[in-house]
């Protein structure tokens, strides 16, 4: 076959439907449902049959047929009325502008002019395949979230050809996986382009002489610009094409150009972007997950140009980066060869300034048990990030002890990783009919502010009989879909239309219906559910209180074990006497998920505590009037209140991971015959369960106002983009005087640091039998060597006593310097206050202290007793 010219033609709308082609290609419609109605209204089957596309739709669209919409007045004028909203959108104050103007008003710092946001992948709808999972689903409700409130972000990531794959099932339920060539000229994105009219091109150099070029298209979601980096460019060899082919494709090298070209070029995407619309260069920089890592290594390639040596360049970075981390395990983090890095970052690529052994130093696992072969995408960027975080308590708590080694000296409690919770973007995941019932009935904006009006679910503006009758409609949808859904899983898998009769009653909206969807690695145990195939069989038919079970998930391309997990439930869904009440349906995306949250009555979620960072899904539920079922891990953990759901009772202790998982899955059964069932069908004389109700208004009350993206984006702007701001400026301040300082002022430490030491403690002040309330005196005599007593903070550490002589629980005061003597010796008094009984105890320590510290902990250094 001959090679053949490609191209895509571009739909000419008439003058009258102009504002329609802006309201296309501005991602808002994706949660906008007015917007959405516009272009659905247009031809509702042609709006299916292009998969909810409005680009593809008005491609499709004839000139016959636009040109009778556009002598359409009413239509028109929906048009420009929907035009005119987006305009509003866009460009009136939200939130975010007014918490400025309050702060400034208090005397604060404005918050930053701009925020650019770091990630691998975006989840912001199916129309733009560009995620694979959780990640990249959180991004996109960040994304949305931060545009509903007016948060001024700049998200960048990579174009990926094919995004992630498609996944199917062959007849023996075997996980089969497709690629479809995205055509990104169909795509709702425009391209970044010159002021010649040429596309705008970013540049890397790689090894051997070769080079990367780059693209970049834009999808404008909302109020925030989201810049895509394309390598499929005539401008690039075969090799360098490829390298935005896949998302999470190859390994190795390959995996390294995508981060390469995510961090450095995305940086440099930004300084093109700032150059051709005139907007701000960003005052933050926040990479979510280490893919972005190189960010920062071409940030201060950027300062090392402009005259700052390393160290200096390397303090005006971290100070002005937010690092998130969202993984609990080692095994989820991307680690590359350190003489693979090498060989980017050396030889002709080594920039002046920025030698090749400082960059490597970056990743190194520099600690006990560390592989000094390796460099770690994370440990860059924590080391980067002057801020950093978990994404929910019990993960920040992970966190801190899986990176302890980073800060020698300090308990994991200490370790400067905070955590802000994820939560998700209410108006993608909320049915409209019940979003439209909380703005309508209830007062509840969940885009306007991040939290507000919940407790209405309380009272008596929506009844029990309504709100009974909403879930059912809800439920129906989903067994509508679901069944479509199985019919073409099983057309797909090679069945005939003889053989499928049955799948017209697989499900029913009558039934309780369980809701379990996520990725496929072990650790989240799709098949725990299997562990007693009978018992699950006997809940799945009873014939008083059924149970049904929708389940979908992908597992990863190269990971066999996940597809075998797939392949024992889907036999399991297959058999004749449960296959009406137990589906699987392949290619779990954001479309499925839309009808898969609002229709389940219980969400279930079972991950091997604590390696469930946060999870989304269940909040998702929730805020549809879902139940949650789960192990309490990650968020859930946070939040259960033995009111909002039930809480799957964990096996902690128990080593062997088979009889942990009997015990896990015996729990569950349990739980769902005996309560979550029971309460289901317990009906009043109206057929409604009004104990199963109060649950679900309760869920809408306490959980509504928290797992909001919205609530989340406040947080990241309130604890760690505003100070991050607030440092980098000072770093920033009379030609980055205040970096080389507090760059000094370090190395100086360091190099001091060995002669510092606490030679002699002592206390008084209490009797024989100390009491709550009394008063301790701490006097520590402390040799400092070179350093002066304001480099640093003399700090008593003191608390309850556990049973290993250990002090399990503390707080540390500061102690004030006293006497100063010859030889650096110096005395520090202080005193504690004794506020509870029990086992007591106390040490004295000492940290260095800078205002340009965030933390005490950050140095890693500490002389203790």
């Amino acid at each position: 076959m001959r090679a053949i010219r490609r191209f895509t033609v571009r739909t000419l709308l008439p003058a009258a439907l102009a504002p329609l082609d802006e309201l296309a290609h501005n991602l808002r419609w994706s949660w906008h449902t007015p917007t959405a109605d516009l272009f659905s209204g247009v031809d509702p089957a042609l709006w299916d049959e292009v998969h909810r596309d409005p680009v593809a739709m008005l491609g499709a669209l004839g000139p016959e047929r636009l040109a009778a919409l556009a002598g359409d007045g009413a239509f028109v004028d929906r048009v420009r009325a929907a035009s005119a909203d987006l305009r509003e959108y866009r460009e009136g104050e939200r939130w975010y502008q007014w918490r400025s103007r309050e702060i400034e008003a208090a005397g604060g710092e404005a918050l930053p002019a701009s925020i650019a946001y770091f990630s691998p992948e975006f989840g912001i709808t199916a129309v733009l395949p560009q995620y694979s999972g959780g990640l990249g689903i959180l991004a996109g409700d960040h994304l949305k979230s931060a545009s509903d409130l007016g948060v001024p972000i700049v998200g960048v990531g990579l174009l990926y050809g094919a995004g992630y794959f498609k996944q199917s099932l062959t007849r023996d339920g075997w996980q089969a996986e497709t690629y479809p060539v995205l055509d990104p000229d169909g795509l709702p994105l425009t391209v970044l382009r010159e002021d010649d009219g040429t596309p705008a091109r970013i540049t890397i150099d790689l090894p051997a002489g070769r080079v990367l070029h780059a693209h970049v298209r834009v999808a404008t979601v909302g109020r925030v610009p989201l810049l895509l980096l394309d390598a499929d460019v005539p401008e690039n060899d075969d090799a360098a094409r490829k390298v935005t082919d896949r998302l999470y494709g190859g390994g190795g090298e390959h995996r390294l150009q995508q981060e390469l070209l995510l961090g450095v070029g995305g940086v440099r995407a930004l300084r093109t972007w700032s150059r051709l619309t005139g907007a701000p260069a960003p005052e933050v920089y926040h990479t979510n997950e280490g893919h972005a890592g190189f960010l920062g290594v071409e940030r201060i390639t950027e300062l090392v140009g402009e005259g700052l040596a390393f160290d200096e360049a390397l303090e005006v970075v971290r100070a002005a980066t937010v690092f998130t981390t969202h993984t609990p395990v080692p095994a989820g983090i991307d680690r590359f060869g350190r003489d693979l890095v090498a060989q980017y970052f050396g030889g002709d690529n080594e920039a002046a300034g920025v030698p090749v052994d400082r960059v490597l130093a970056l990743g190194a696992e520099s600690y006990d048990g560390g592989d000094p072969g390796v460099f770690n995408m994370a440990l860059m960027g924590l080391r980067l990030g002057g801020r950093s975080n978990g994404v929910s308590l019990l993960h920040g708590e992970v966190s801190r002890g899986m990176f302890n080694g980073l800060w020698p000296g300090f308990d994991p409690a200490e370790v400067p990783i905070t955590s802000v919770t994820n939560g998700v973007h209410s108006p993608t995941w909320v049915a409209p009919e019940i979003l439209d019932l909380q703005r309508e009935r209830l007062g509840i904006d969940p885009v306007g502010t991040p939290t507000a009006g919940f407790d209405a679910w309380l009272g008596d503006g929506v009844g029990d009989e309504e709100l009974w009758a909403l879930r059912r409609t809800l439920r129906t949808r989903l067994v509508e879909e679901a069944r479509a859904r199985l019919r073409r899983s099983w057309r797909d898998r090679g069945a005939s239309p003889a053989e499928l009769g049955w799948v017209d009653e697989a499900l029913s909206p009558d039934v309780l219906t369980i809701g379990f969807a996520r990725r496929v690695p072990t650790y989240k145990r799709l098949t725990l559910m299997l562990r007693d195939p009978e018992r699950l069989r006997a809940l799945l038919t009873d014939p008083q209180r059924p149970v049904q079970l929708v389940v979908a998930g992908k597992s990863h391309p190269a990971d066999d074990q996940g597809k075998r997990l797939i392949q024992q439930l889907v036999r399991f869904t297959d058999e004749h006497d449960v296959r009406h009440r137990i589906v699987f349906l392949p290619n779990y995306d954001i479309a499925m998920a839309q009808d898969l949250y609002p229709g389940c009555d219980v969400w279930l979620n079972n991950p091997l505590r604590p390696l469930e960072a946060s999870g989304t899904s269940g909040m998702k539920s929730a805020l549809n009037g879902g139940l949650n079922l789960s192990i309490l891990d990650g968020w859930w953990d946070e939040w259960f209140d033995g009111d909002n759901g039930w809480a799957i009772p964990t096996a902690d202790g128990v080593d062997d991971p088979d009889r942990r998982d009997d015990l896990e899955a015996a729990a569950l059964y349990d739980l769902v015959e005996q309560q979550v069932a029971a309460r289901f069908y317990d009906r009043d004389e109206r057929g409604v369960p009004p104990r199963w109700l109060a649950m679900v208004r309760h869920t809408f009350a306490s959980l509504g106002p928290k797992v909001q993206a919205t609530r989340m984006v406040a947080e990241y702007v309130e604890r760690l983009y505003a100070p991050a701001a607030t440092a980098g400026r000072a770093l920033d301040a009379a030609g980055h005087e205040p970096a080389r300082e507090l760059a000094a002022w370090k190395a100086r430490v360091r190099a001091s640091w060995s002669g510092v030491r606490v030679d002699h403690v002592e206390s008084a002040g209490i009797g024989e039998v100390p009491q709550v309330g009394d008063t301790l005196t701490v006097r520590a005599d402390v040799t400092l060597g070179d350093l002066d007593p304001s480099d640093v903070e003399v700090q008593v550490v003191h608390g309850a006593v556990g049973e290993n002589d250990v002090i399990s629980s503390y707080a540390t005061a500061p102690i004030a310097l006293a006497e100063s003597y010859e030889a650096g010796r110096h005395a520090f008094v202080g005193t504690v206050t004794l506020d509870a009984s029990g086992p007591f105890g106390y040490t004295v320590r000492v940290v260095p202290t800078h205002a340009g510290l965030v933390s005490p902990a950050e140095m890693g250094l500490t002389a203790n007793a």
